[in-house]
């Protein structure tokens, strides 16, 4: 940020455009995904980012960062496509959400993990074509997830009253599901699994 502040002959006392409190926030979200950044360093940083008043304030929460990527770096790799039939597919252990996931599934399961997943981006687009099988999202705090666009017949939606937290990521779904379920909860908790209490 602060290069980019001498690149463009900016000075760090003039005020900061939307533009500008939007560069640092990916900046800051990249960092965080790559585990620069603590979830309580990012939750910090977005809200000084956000009532930011002067690109020199914006630099300060940005300076021990790597600049994020600009759009050069291929938004082919944005979109993540899942196609199955009579198979389950399970996206989990630290992958990297893009901003829109297509999933054309049929008699079959689709799992996709968010506890401990790298979320750079602060939406995630499902279209989903789901028929007889089902799309479950395990979440954590500051996942929230919206259905609104999506039509379902002969179908329900099953989901967890949310923890109460910053929004980290806004999954939208939209498409439809016949004959299928999608279920939004927090990941299980068993015996031999981290965090499982007696």
């Amino acid at each position: 940020m602060a290069a980019e502040i001498a690149r463009t002959g900016g000075s760090p006392e003039v005020r900061a455009s939307h533009a500008d409190r939007d560069r640092a926030v990916d900046v800051l979200r990249v960092a965080a995904g790559d585990g620069r950044l603590t979830l309580e360093e990012l939750e910090e940083r977005l809200e000084t980012a956000l009532s930011a008043r002067t690109v020199g304030e914006l630099a300060v929460l940005t300076a021990d960062l790597p600049a994020a990527a600009g759009p050069a770096s291929g938004e082919a790799e944005d979109v993540l496509r899942i196609r199955q039939e009579g198979a389950s597919t399970r996206r989990g252990d630290g992958w990297v959400v893009p901003r829109r996931l297509e999933i054309r599934s049929a008699w079959g399961e689709v799992t996709l993990d968010f506890t401990d997943a790298v979320i750079t981006h602060d939406t995630l687009d499902i279209d989903l074509d789901l028929r007889a099988g089902a799309l479950k999202l395990l979440t954590r705090p500051g996942v929230v997830v919206d259905t609104g666009g999506l039509g379902m017949s002969c179908s329900e939606f099953k989901a967890r009253r949310p923890v109460d937290a910053p929004v980290l990521l806004r999954i939208r779904i939209t498409g439809e599901i016949h004959y299928g379920q999608v279920v939004v909860r927090p990941p299980r908790r068993g015996f031999g699994r981290k965090g499982a209490t007696a």
